[in-house]
């Protein structure tokens, strides 16, 4: 089987997420691509088929499958375009968030994601001594948001991770406005046994309607503030987020098994 490793939502390597992509003749069973996928252990494995004129994807981390996965996603889009199908402008994958379609524009690859609804929630004890600091307002949909003051106390955070577990939501994604950027952000994903995905797409898309609500704008340039760091650009259409970015190759190789 061969697996291609991409740096997503960046244009150079050691940047962005990385995310291994299989692509694959047909499907192997779910415990194999569990065991692939803590094998890599990166965020996110992704695995796809071409079925017909689309091509269906599914996402694994070490600790199990998602829903939903940006970075693997463009990294997969990536993959498709460069190497299968160089001459394809835009892929549709069928997931089990529905079709998401993702349409090469030159160096950036523009994915079509749904857009959480957020409910707001009460700021708890539990969530301050998970984070370290109090957030301003919490919300939840499938991630609980927490919006505090400061962009360097999102960028400082250092959460606790075994008190990141017992909060609410499939993963913690944390925000304030930023400096240079419409907003920053960091994700934590210990529920997956990953302590902190670099640059999260689909936690952007809890993320990027908040602000977009916020400061009143639809057009959202958000940079995600992990050691690695990444550039996310994002458009609010109705019940849809247009999400882009760039992607870079790392490695190339052969699994064997």
């Amino acid at each position: 089987m061969r697996q291609y490793v991409v740096d997503a939502f960046t244009n150079k390597v050691f940047g962005g997420n990385p995310a291994a992509v299989c692509v694959m003749d047909k499907w192997i069973d779910d415990e194999t691509m569990l065991n692939i996928a803590m094998e890599n252990n990166l965020s996110e494995t992704a695995f796809v088929v071409q079925e017909g004129e689309n091509y269906k994807l599914r996402w694994f981390t070490p600790g199990g499958e998602v829903d939903l996965c940006g970075h693997a996603t463009l990294a997969t889009a990536y993959i498709i375009t460069t190497f299968v199908e160089p001459s394809l402008k835009e892929v549709r994958f069928k997931t089990l968030s529905g079709i998401l379609t993702v349409n090469k524009n030159g160096e950036f690859l523009e994915m079509d994601f749904p857009k959480y609804d957020l409910e707001k929630v009460e700021v708890t004890d539990a969530m301050v001594e998970a984070i370290g600091v109090r957030p301003i307002e919490a919300w939840i949909a499938r991630d609980l948001l927490c919006i505090l003051e400061d962009e360097e106390d999102v960028r400082s955070m250092n959460p606790v991770m075994e008190k990141v577990k017992k909060l609410d939501g499939l993963l913690l994604q944390v925000t304030a406005k930023g400096k240079n950027f419409d907003c920053v952000s960091r994700s934590f994903a210990p529920k997956l046994n990953v302590p902190e995905d670099p640059v999260c797409g689909s936690g952007h898309c809890h993320i990027v309607p908040f602000w977009a609500n916020k400061i009143g704008k639809n057009d959202i340039i958000a940079y995600q503030a992990s050691r690695r760091g990444g550039t996310l650009y994002c458009k609010v259409e109705g019940n849809r987020i247009k999400m882009s970015g760039k992607a870079a190759l790392y490695s190339i190789a052969d699994i064997n098994f």
